[in-house]
């Protein structure tokens, strides 16, 4: 780690001022742009991320409330509500997990992972084409490492504080 006078200090505290402001301003943006990406098929930026944690290969089965709770970074009692609801929908289905009757799997339903893979897919790549447009692989590559740079250090944060 650097080591700062009081000036740079001041300067850095003031860049992270602002650099966090402006996440929570993304933030904000993606649920409400994004979420208009997808209003016509029923899904939310939330719904959204969770159809696509469930559609990847490595939880075809399914996953149990609490890994996708953590999975997302999410509190259980968000997520268990937002569950219902797209169960309620259709798109999941709530299920005994086999191997621990306690904890509830949630799997995804042909009607859900139709509605993910033929209808809302294709408009998520298309705003994040509308998004990114000015970026190039390498912007994009750049602000991944970065944000995942972030995201760990939180976590730590997250781990201490706990």
């Amino acid at each position: 780690m650097e080591k700062l006078n009081k000036a740079e200090h001041q300067a850095k505290m003031e860049l992270a001022n602002r650099l966090f402001f402006r996440f929570y301003q993304c933030g904000n943006m993606l649920h409400k742009t994004g979420s208009r990406a997808v209003e016509a098929e029923g899904l939310t930026t939330q719904q959204w991320a969770v159809l696509g944690a469930l559609s990847r290969e490595e939880v075809k089965r399914g996953m149990r409330v609490g890994d996708l709770a953590r999975y997302l970074m999410v509190s259980r009692q968000n997520l268990t509500e937002l569950l219902g609801r797209m169960a309620g929908a259709g798109h999941l289905e709530l299920l005994s997990d086999p191997e621990d009757r306690r904890s509830r799997l949630v799997t995804m339903t042909d009607s859900g992972r139709r509605v993910w893979q033929k209808q809302a897919i294709p408009k998520i790549h298309d705003y994040y084409d509308k998004v990114l447009a000015d970026f190039s692989i390498n912007d994009t590559t750049h602000a991944l490492h970065y944000m995942l740079k972030i995201l760990e250090n939180m976590k730590r944060v997250d781990e201490e504080q706990a």
